[in-house]
């Protein structure tokens, strides 16, 4: 680490608030940065895995290209806060403070953990969020516009006017998430139509003879 970095990183340590400063290149690595506060700071391409920010509040700030895998996020207080072109692996959410204010665009956070969260309005466009648990949540008017959910979990969330267009991977179960006004892809309503029990002609397969015998030799 350059000597100006190691600087940069010691007041970090020290001091507890910072306001419209850049931070770059930086190796914060499993560094303690709990207690502190930002205003209007920018994070560009800092190493922040496994960090610790309990009882940190973000304030209009921005992280472009960081990696965050594993970060402590526990009574973090998110206002404003966005996230871009960010790994975000492996973190757990739900320890969050009430009412964060967040948004995140083409980050990449597999294996992230949402629970019991108020996310209206959130936007995770274009996120690869595999494996992803989104449980008992407010997601109404949240954009996961291209998004890459294969594999996750949405369950007992509110789901009105969420945007899933174009997004892959997607399932739901209308039984267990409430549903309203939601915009899916076409394989994802397909799913959800089948489970609810119906067919939708000319999508499913039709079976030869309908409502009568089939003809020999015909497939189901």
């Amino acid at each position: 680490m350059a000597q100006d970095d190691s600087a940069v990183v010691k007041r970090l340590q020290q001091e507890d608030s910072f306001e419209r400063e850049t931070f770059e290149g930086l190796d914060l690595q499993g560094v303690d940065l709990g207690d502190k506060e930002f205003y209007r700071c920018t994070f560009l391409n800092c190493e922040l895995q496994e960090g610790r920010w309990k009882d940190t509040l973000l304030e209009a700030c921005v992280f472009q290209g960081c990696n965050l895998t594993r970060a402590n996020f526990n009574a973090i207080r998110l206002r404003d806060v966005r996230f871009e072109g960010s790994k975000l692996m492996g973190i757990d959410w739900t320890g969050v403070a009430a009412n964060p204010e967040v948004d995140f665009e083409e980050c990449g956070m597999p294996y992230s953990s949402f629970v019991g969260l108020g996310l209206r309005q959130t936007s995770f466009v274009r996120c690869v969020a595999r494996e992803a648990n989104f449980f008992d949540m407010d997601l109404t008017d949240a954009d996961f516009t291209g998004a890459d959910l294969t594999g996750s979990n949405f369950r007992g969330c509110t789901l009105t006017r969420t945007d899933f267009s174009g997004a892959t991977g997607l399932v739901l179960d209308p039984a267990r998430n409430k549903m309203k006004d939601t915009r899916i892809p076409q394989d994802t309503a397909m799913s959800v139509v089948h489970e609810l029990g119906m067919r939708v002609e000319g999508y499913h397969a039709k079976t030869a003879g309908r409502g009568g015998a089939k003809k020999p030799g015909a497939k189901r």
